[in-house]
């Protein structure tokens, strides 16, 4: 029985790697722009319909549905080659398309307004799945459209289908794209903090660098880094669409990396690179070799000090022809020379995910892999994010934006700062040995503080009495 998953692209960002995703699926399982099966492609070898459903007429259709409050995005996809390939049903542009205008309070709004369109897309959907397993939201937590429409979708998505899985694919800007991209991340944190099970960071800036450096490439177009982005999101949706012995279904892939429900951010790393023929990072292949590069700073596609903290989980997703005594005396080799430190109160060990590799594309590497982990040092990025929101709060700046809007969002934004500061806490605390007491304790040091200042009061009023 199929585990289908549903797949909502967001404003601008989120359309733009959802359609080079939906373009990589397609190479991958033998699916033409047109959406019919190659001549060359075999039947039975792999699992289309978690990702995708067939028409009456044999047209392979994503299970995807595109959205955005302005057109020029998914008017460029209609009009592509790939134009065929969606239901046309499942495109959303808002009437007026005037977009958010880099305002999550207006996206937000705008999603809360157009409620009953968007619901009835993916309820068409969910209804349309023999076991619908989850939803996959790709998005920019920056903008307007991805950060205001996708929180709100996100917050109605789990009232709705709260059994199911919600896994984002959440892209983190870089300092210079939006003037006011810190105060759309600080709220677009807090929706992801409280409503995703699990949420995989692209930052921009680790993206841009990975191209330049690892590629050689200067000036990296849009283009470029969409393609590192759906490389990233193809390979870790691999052992779903090839299934094998364990991880099979998103339940199971992300148990293993996710002990606590709040600390679900995860990075990835992905070798060996290459966007096209030209474009390749690395020429030998070995299994030690892939997951060595794996745990590499420089393979990592966030902005973070992976060597100063520890990993919580690791899950290596393996493909090409590999010999399980391969992994064996890789995982020795990795384990003898210390290269990844693992918490202390978890398992520490790398797990590993052998999927097959498409048959249809053809590489000149014997071996790729995906590293998909849960490290301590995310917490720099929110740290990050975090100063930046307090340069700009301190000023008031291009706050009216934002009050015109709502008239609590600066509530808003105290319990959204408050809580991200809360999730750098978390990953701080996960680091220490006695993490597995740490909300214990975080709980009796609150019950101790109301106390105090429980006793202050009735000193207050007993002196004035």
């Amino acid at each position: 029985m199929p585990r289908e998953i549903i797949t909502l692209q967001v404003g601008q960002c989120g359309n733009q790697i959802g359609s080079e995703f939906w373009k990589q699926l397609c190479k991958e399982h033998g699916i033409n722009a047109a959406g019919y099966l190659e001549e060359f492609a075999k039947p039975g070898i792999d699992r289309k319909d978690v990702f995708f459903y067939q028409s009456d007429d044999d047209h392979y259709v994503p299970r995807a549905l595109l959205l955005d409050l302005e057109p020029r995005v998914i008017d460029s996809i209609k009009t592509s080659e790939y134009s065929g390939l969606y239901n046309q049903e499942n495109i959303f542009v808002a009437e007026k398309g005037t977009g958010a205008g880099n305002n999550w309070a207006n996206g937000y709004k705008q999603g809360e307004s157009f409620y009953d369109d968007i619901f009835d897309m993916i309820d068409r959907e969910a209804d349309g799945s023999e076991s619908l397993e989850g939803f996959l939201l790709t998005h920019s937590i920056s903008g307007g459209t991805g950060s205001g429409m996708g929180s709100y979708i996100l917050e109605r998505l789990n009232d709705r289908f709260p059994k199911k899985i919600i896994q984002t694919y959440s892209v983190f800007p870089d300092d210079s794209s939006v003037v006011v991209q810190q105060y759309n991340s600080v709220l677009t944190l807090k929706r992801l903090i409280e409503n995703a099970d699990s949420t995989v960071v692209l930052d921009n800036n680790a993206l841009h660098r990975i191209v330049g450096e690892n590629l050689r490439i200067d000036q990296p177009t849009m283009d470029q880094t969409n393609s590192l982005v759906s490389t990233v999101m193809s390979a870790s949706t691999t052992t779903l669409r090839y299934p094998g012995y364990m991880n099979n279904d998103l339940v199971g892939m992300l148990a293993s990396l996710i002990p606590t429900p709040k600390c679900h951010f995860l990075i990835t790393g992905y070798t060996p690179l290459s966007i096209d023929r030209q474009t390749e990072s690395v020429r030998k292949t070995s299994v030690l070799d892939v997951m060595r590069r794996l745990l590499q700073p420089q393979n990592i596609m966030v902005s973070a000090p992976t060597k100063t903290g520890k990993y919580i989980s690791i899950l290596n997703i393996i493909q090409g022809d590999v010999d399980p005594t391969q992994i064996h005396n890789s995982l020795q080799r990795i384990r003898e020379k210390r290269m990844a430190t693992f918490i202390d109160w978890g398992p520490a060990s790398i797990q590993i995910a052998l999927s097959k590799k498409s048959p249809y594309i053809k590489s000149s590497h014997k071996v790729s892999g995906l590293m998909l982990a849960n490290h301590t040092s995310v917490n720099h990025l929110f740290s990050h994010v975090i100063q930046q929101y307090d340069k700009v709060r301190k000023k008031n700046a291009f706050l009216a934006n934002y009050t015109r809007e709502s008239s609590e969002i600066l509530q808003e934004f105290d319990t959204a700062r408050e809580m991200l500061d809360d999730l750098v806490q978390e990953y701080k605390a996960a680091e220490q040995s006695d993490y597995i007491n740490y909300h214990m304790n975080k709980e009796f040091n609150n019950n101790n503080s109301n106390n105090n200042n429980n006793y202050n009061n009735l000193q207050y009023q007993y002196g004035t009495a």
